[in-house]
């Protein structure tokens, strides 16, 4: 089967996913430089507006930025053995101490069905137990055990790291700009 055929601008995006140390938005030194109107679509543009570039809109880069984060999440967390959605659930719970595992989800901005196995994984590795709430025995309290505490906060220093790294390309300020706006998007 033959590669398909890639606009300028598309292999110099393909080339900075296979570079990850290149600062966003930096083009690789061996890619071509992109040519105006290369893989524009069959539909203009209107007068006026630049061409729409898939590779510039808001969801390619913030999966860009999120694929980052999660390559360098699994680099620092390699020794760890905890998972993002792992870490932040156990990471809240160590914060908060019993929460509803319907509570913890929101939390944590998962929904009822992953939150349901991030909280079966940890149990099963002895880091969380789930209780019968005292006011409401159709619900469940999700709470670390002295085994996750431990490695949560074991952890925090490398998921401190992982923030570092994921935020170095940026100047401190706009690190805070950044990060500002993201709360704003969410």
């Amino acid at each position: 089967m033959s590669s398909p055929k890639l606009s300028p601008r598309t292999r110099t995006a393909a080339a900075r996913r296979e570079e990850p140390s290149l600062p966003s938005g930096t083009a690789s030194p061996d890619a071509p430089p992109p040519s105006p109107g290369d893989g524009q679509p069959s539909g203009a543009a209107p007068e006026g507006e630049p061409p729409y570039r898939v590779t510039e809109q808001v969801g390619y880069l913030l999966r860009r930025a999120h694929q980052r984060a999660s390559a360098l999440f699994q680099e620092h967390f390699s020794g760890i053995d905890l998972t993002p959605t792992q870490f932040a659930a156990l990471s809240v719970l160590v914060d908060e101490g019993e929460l509803s595992q319907n509570l913890l989800g929101r939390v944590t901005a998962m929904d009822p069905a992953t939150i349901q196995g991030v909280v079966m994984r940890l149990r099963d590795r002895g880091l969380v137990e789930r209780v019968a709430d005292h006011t409401d025995r159709r619900r469940f309290m999700v709470r670390p055990t002295a085994a996750g505490r431990a490695i949560a906060t074991g952890a925090i220093a490398e998921a401190r790291a992982v923030t570092a790294a994921t935020l170095a390309p940026l100047k401190p300020a706009e690190r805070k700009t950044f990060l500002a706006l993201l709360r704003r998007l969410g």
